[in-house]
């Protein structure tokens, strides 16, 4: 039996390869790309989708109702990924504006917790409703859990900090809301793509698309847990959150959608037609080899410059004031966040990249092993 079960390993971890092989082919960077934290790079069938949506603009052939599939679709995709039901799934153009349809629906002296500096789209939102009582209260993200208190309404935070890709401990922060019947939104902008999320077990969830998800800008999803859905108004209501959305273009009375369409942006359709292709290839190749893909990656970068090993796609390092200077004129893409160096490898990368950062930045990190990164 054991044998038997090492050969099924065996054959499953072949196959995952071969997925994530031929999905690579999608893609043809002219430089070692890993900024996906700061905007992902589009698969070849996503620009081509555009591209054929673009000229029926063009030309006239265009229909507004034929832009329902593919949304329905990355939808649909986007449940697959995040462990929900469609029914559930929200679709808009920004994290903020699902943050916010949270934050109004609070009872007015609520407490908020987040994580200190904390990506503004999650908290602003929730700062804006000050003078409804509304307090939120910023803690170092290692102290989530342990300051969640009878009187936290709600725990804001992402689910992998977007200035250094640091993971919130998802175990012990819903231990935590559990014991005192605290909410959770969780941003997954930074999660969704690379790490395997599962979204029901939060009371809202929110991310964009055009970062790991590999759309361009102008797509969003949220889930909401169904228990929770009648509490939030809908104060973005617009005709194509209606139940036949067709039908809700004009006057009254109210006729939104029963399950969480009614909380519908209205779309960027040019958007959602690329999003589709790209979720599809995500769904494809699958959430835990991508996130083995990933993570062996930046872990293998981490090694090479002398760093210990950490569980995140995402690696933030102290280096030298020139370094991101060497970075550019050896083509090598990534980006500074809170005076860091970020880099972020994802499903195009390859080991070749990672190597050939490390032989870069290799010599002027500033940090000891054992300290963050």
């Amino acid at each position: 039996m054991q044998k038997n079960t090492a050969t099924a390993n065996e054959a499953g971890e072949a196959e995952g390869r071969s997925r994530l092989a031929l999905a690579q082919t999608e893609f043809d960077p002219e430089v070692v790309y890993l900024n996906t934290a700061a905007m992902g790079l589009p698969p070849r069938r996503s620009l081509d989708a555009l591209h054929g949506t673009l000229e029926d603009w063009r030309t006239g052939r265009a229909s507004p109702p034929a832009y329902d599939a593919p949304l329905a679709a990355s939808r649909a995709a986007y449940a697959r990924l995040t462990g929900v039901d469609p029914s559930r799934v929200a679709v808009g153009s920004q994290v903020s504006a699902f943050a916010g349809l949270i934050a109004a629906s609070l009872p007015e002296g609520s407490q908020v917790l987040t994580a200190e500096e904390e990506f503004t789209s999650v908290v602003f939102p929730f700062y804006a409703q000050a003078r409804r009582g509304v307090v939120v209260r910023e803690v170092p993200l290692e102290r989530l859990a342990e300051e969640v208190t009878s009187r936290t309404a709600l725990v804001a935070v992402a689910a992998v900090q977007s200035a250094d890709g640091r993971l919130a401990d998802l175990d012990a922060l819903t231990s935590a809301c559990a014991a005192t019947g605290t909410r959770i939104l969780l941003d997954v902008t930074q999660a969704v793509g690379w790490l395997p999320v599962d979204a029901s077990r939060f009371a809202y969830t929110t991310c964009g698309g055009y970062k790991w998800l590999l759309a361009p800008r102008g797509t969003a999803f949220s889930t909401v847990q169904p228990e929770f859905a009648d509490e939030i108004i809908p104060h973005a209501a617009c005709w194509y959150a209606g139940e036949e959305r067709w039908e809700s273009l004009y006057g009254g009375p109210m006729r939104l959608a029963e399950d969480a369409r009614r909380f519908d942006v209205s779309p960027v359709w040019h958007s959602w037609v690329a999003q589709e292709h790209s979720i599809d290839l995500l769904t494809d190749v699958g959430a835990d080899v991508l996130h083995a893909h990933a993570l062996g990656l930046a872990n293998r970068f981490r090694t090479a410059v002398g760093l210990p090993p950490g569980d995140s796609a995402i690696v933030s390092v102290a280096v030298d004031p020139g370094t991101h200077k060497l970075l550019e004129q050896a083509d090598v893409v990534g980006s500074v966040r809170a005076g860091r160096l970020r880099l972020a490898f994802h499903l195009y990368n390859t080991e070749a990249d990672a190597d050939r950062a490390a032989e870069v930045v290799d010599g002027h990190v500033l940090e000891l092993p054992g300290e963050p990164g």
